[in-house]
């Protein structure tokens, strides 16, 4: 490729992006020289170093524009070998996301971090244990109290009240002489 014959437009919105038919533009020479020359005393420099700035300034942008040139060409090669390996693009970006997860896991804040929610991790539970232990402990000195023992023993009697009541009922419909007439409960439709 020759690069004095490609002309780059560096205020293009396009600018980087070359096709095939960019790069057989030819460059005017006459429109790439310099803007008049200026008093030497403007900018410190003598008519010869300005000249020869000029000069390299002029060879480092021919520089950029063969380098855009190659990248370009190296781009699509790169596209073209990855369309007949048959990655996409979501596996590039798959195996972007990848080894950037890696990166981070092995990195020391990672680390760091792990260890901090480990160690947390590890108080906290000690600490939910030691409150289930010290409830358990009260309900325990709790139900030994003299208060609860009372109070466990007219609940008691009120249910055995409860289930006594309901077994004489339950006798009564059971027996020959009060089934009588009436079905019995348990033989009923529904």
């Amino acid at each position: 490729m020759e690069s004095a014959s490609q002309d780059i437009n560096l205020n293009s919105p396009n600018k980087g992006l070359l096709s095939d038919t960019m790069t057989d533009v030819p460059v005017d020479n006459a429109s790439a020289v310099a803007p008049p020359p200026r008093p030497a005393a403007y900018n410190g420099l003598t008519e010869a170093e300005e000249e020869e700035l000029r000069a390299e300034l002029a060879k480092v942008e021919e520089e950029i524009g063969t380098l855009r040139q190659v990248l370009a060409a190296k781009e699509r090669h790169c596209g073209e070998l990855k369309r007949k390996l048959g990655l996409t693009p979501l596996d590039g970006l798959k195996q972007n996301l990848s080894k950037s997860w890696h990166d981070v896991q092995v990195s020391n804040a990672y680390k760091k971090t792990q260890e901090t929610l480990s160690q947390a991790g590890q108080k906290t539970s000690a600490a939910l244990s030691n409150v289930g232990s010290v409830i358990s402990r009260k309900l325990g000195d709790m139900r030994n109290s003299s208060t609860f023992k009372s109070f466990e023993d007219r609940v008691g009697t009120i249910k055995s009240k409860v289930v006594g009541s309901r077994e004489n009922s339950a006798d009564e419909l059971h027996s020959p002489s009060a089934s009588g007439d009436k079905p019995s409960q348990d033989n009923a439709p529904f």
